[in-house]
């Protein structure tokens, strides 16, 4: 016989007084069970069963056993309530006892409030089958028990920069700092250049490619040098000794101000370049040697080599977004490939150009790189700015900005208008994520189950996406509403999900953040795959990536464990959201991230016995941890048993009935979204003046656009 208890929470109530008191929106209870672990720092409390968020005035069962306890948390939707307990389960078990078994207390939390317990004591008797009334199996198939209650945030790995061995990462300097390339001043109050992770050295983000050292040392034995030292006799270190500087001086390695008041630091009898002391050794044998000349010199030279090698004429080299004067020859991308093309308006035609200039053709732009997406021509185009809408309501904030209803005063239409914070976005150096998520929402048209865009534009301190709005709300507001969704409903939305992320992989594109949140539904009930901020361009064939993104419930054991992957990490979070739309809760627990991605890594979820054999069949094959094995990778997922009734044809265009039809008023109605948003006031966020003054426009000159569907509109 083994003792339980059966624990219920009632009721919340904040500190008398508090003027707080009337701020909690919907309080919910989290409990982690924790057992006392012994490790070489002493008795650690470790967290082995799922996390557990128990409704009010239900009930759950726990196990009594030593050093066990139970840390109870209070919070609410806003995030800013935690109040929190910690209860030995022993303790409360021995005091039940002594109450004839049963007891109703009020648990003081911490730093406020209290919460109404109650609890009663068992000894449980094992059936013949060895399964107990209350074994810790069977709390997974409880109402609720595991509810999906807050919304998860999705993380991306910074950015790195390979260049020469160099790891350049976006940096934001505190103090006035030097380019170790063009020995000037690297301006701006944000993350304004780059710096090598390895040996410090500080660059603007415009010098990156004029970087010709390679990191750490100096470099006697590297392969660059000795190549140099072969072509072009570079090998010169420096004749370094110490120096008194009587005025303010800077390193001109790692680019800060040389501190003291004698010998602060290091000066070249030869060049007279001033370093740290520390930074003596990883400066490259270049002495006398201007690097972003030579690097100019060199890109000249190379330039010139391909031309030879091509038999072309000698052109000026166009950058990923370079400018080309009107009759120049460049190169445009066209259907049949790589074709020469001199840039007239006559060349407008072509699909896969995108033209952002004045209609008289005094200035022209050619993208050499860009996938080739049908983005239509915007020259003649009316433009769209920030004053032709009305914005009504908010729809959605996050760190990058904010989501608002926003109708257009011309036809009073209404749409979802996204804002971006520049410097938000130059800080993270997402400027490409943002051109990334640009992209792909223009290709979105092509397909009914993502989210469409209308138009792209600019103010000097924010970036706009016009898009749909599908005030159906999102799969997370409803999941919270009814807890769980039926099979049928379940198999629907996984059928439409499926067909949405198929297109965007014959694409070449990985989703990456495939979660309750980002699935929409729209006034009659289908859904819209949204936000592709995370999304990989460009991964074909035999193509891998290796960043670590997603939100981390989501996240594949692929990326955890640090190796390259391709879209089988998509399928991993098809599984997962699978598994929440199914049984309600998250298939992998932990009480933070660390214990998160070891359950993903290495934990088997659960299925509850009333799962059906197909649902549970086809989420063991989505949570297969070999990437090539996973279902969807390996094998047509479309002919999996659970999807045996779905008519692929018809639901594919948008023929199949839905089976849920979200209630809606009119047009704008937002009652399909989250309070704690449309109760706000529908503003656009300040930005420091000095800040945005420092922001370089030119990273977002080709960030505006407008789709034929909104300029017909906007030009009524």
């Amino acid at each position: 016989m083994s003792p339980f208890l059966r624990i219920g929470f009632s009721k919340f109530e904040m500190d008398p007084g508090l003027a707080y008191h009337e701020e909690v929106l919907n309080p919910y209870c989290v409990v982690y069970m924790k057992e006392a672990v012994d490790t070489e720092k002493g008795q650690e409390y470790k967290q082995k069963k799922p996390t557990m968020y128990p409704p009010w005035s239900s009930t759950f069962d726990a196990h009594i056993h030593r050093g066990r306890i139970m840390q109870v948390m209070v919070k609410d939707r806003t995030a800013e309530l935690k109040s929190e307990a910690i209860v030995p389960l022993d303790s409360l078990a021995t005091r039940c006892k002594k109450e004839n078994g049963k007891m109703e207390i009020w648990l003081e939390l911490k730093p406020q409030g209290r919460l109404l317990m109650e609890a009663k004591y068992y000894l449980e008797k094992c059936d013949a089958a060895g399964q107990t009334e209350g074994d810790p199996e069977s709390e997974l198939e409880r109402e609720g028990l595991f509810a999906l209650h807050a919304r998860r945030g999705a993380i991306k790995q910074a950015k790195v920069h390979i260049v020469k061995c160099h790891e350049f990462g976006a940096t934001f300097f505190p103090q006035p700092t030097f380019c170790s390339v063009c020995k000037e001043f690297v301006w701006g109050l944000n993350k304004q250049g780059y710096q090598c992770r390895q040996c410090n050295a500080a660059i603007h983000k415009k010098c990156i490619d004029k970087v010709i050292a390679k990191c750490t040392g100096s470099a006697i034995n590297s392969k660059e040098t000795m190549i140099h030292k072969e072509r072009f006799k570079i090998d010169m270190p420096h004749r370094f000794k110490v120096y008194n500087f009587k005025s303010p001086t800077f390193c001109e390695h790692c680019g800060t101000l040389l501190w003291g008041l004698a010998k602060q630091g290091l000066k070249c009898e030869e060049c007279c370049m001033n370093v740290h002391h520390k930074c003596q050794k990883k400066v490259a044998n270049l002495c006398g040697v201007n690097q972003k000349l030579m690097a100019e010199a060199l890109a000249i030279i190379e330039s010139r080599q391909q031309a030879r090698s091509t038999r072309e004429p000698e052109a000026e080299i166009i950058g990923r977004e370079g400018p080309v004067g009107v009759g120049q020859p460049g190169i445009v991308r066209a259907l049949s490939g790589l074709v020469t093309a001199t840039a007239t308006p006559a060349n407008k035609e072509l699909q896969g150009v995108s033209w952002d200039g004045p209609a008289d053709g005094s200035f022209t732009e050619v993208l050499t790189e860009e996938p080739l997406y049908a983005v239509p021509k915007k020259d003649h185009h009316p433009k769209l700015n920030v004053d032709d809408f009305v914005l009504h309501k908010m729809l959605g904030k996050g760190s990058f900005g904010k989501v608002f209803l926003a109708e257009l005063k011309k036809s009073g239409q209404f749409y979802a208008m996204k804002a971006l914070k520049k410097d938000v976005v130059l800080m993270d150096d997402d400027v490409e994520c943002t051109m990334v998520e640009k992209r792909v929402l223009s290709l979105a048209w092509e397909n009914p189950f993502l989210t469409q865009l209308y138009c792209t534009f600019q103010t000097k301190e924010n970036l706009f996406f016009v898009m749909e709005y599908l005030n159906g709300g999102d799969l997370m507001f409803h999941i919270q509403n009814c807890h769980k969704f039926d099979v049928h409903r379940s198999t629907f939305y996984a059928a439409e999900i499926i067909c949405g992320l198929q297109f965007l992989h014959s694409r070449g594109i990985i989703y990456r953040d495939l979660k309750l949140d980002n699935v929409l539904l729209d006034s009659e009930g289908h859904i819209k795959i949204a936000d592709f901020g995370m999304c990989k361009e460009n991964m074909e064939d035999e193509s891998r990536t290796s960043t670590f993104c997603g939100t981390p419930d989501y996240i594949a054991p692929e990326i955890l464990l640090g190796q390259k992957y391709n879209n089988s990490a998509d399928w991993w979070s098809f599984g997962v959201l699978l598994y929440e739309m199914l049984i309600g809760q998250s298939p992998f627990h932990g009480h933070d991230e660390e214990e998160l991605f070891q359950s993903i890594r290495t934990d088997n979820p659960v299925y509850p016995r009333w799962l059906t054999k197909d649902g549970k069949d086809i989420l063991i094959k989505l949570f297969v941890r070999e990437p090539e094995e996973r279902l969807g990778v390996k094998g047509n997922i479309r002919q999996h048993s659970f999807f045996s009734s779905t008519d692929w044809k018809a639901l594919e265009q948008r023929k199949v009935e839905p089976p849920f039809r979200p209630t809606l008023t009119s047009p704008s109605d937002c009652s399909n979204f989250d309070k704690e948003f449309i109760n706000e006031k529908p503003r656009l966020s300040c930005a420091d003046r000095t800040l945005i003054n420092s922001v370089d426009q030119t990273m977002f000159r080709n960030f505006s656009f407008v789709n034929p569907a909104m300029a017909r509109i906007a030009a009524r």
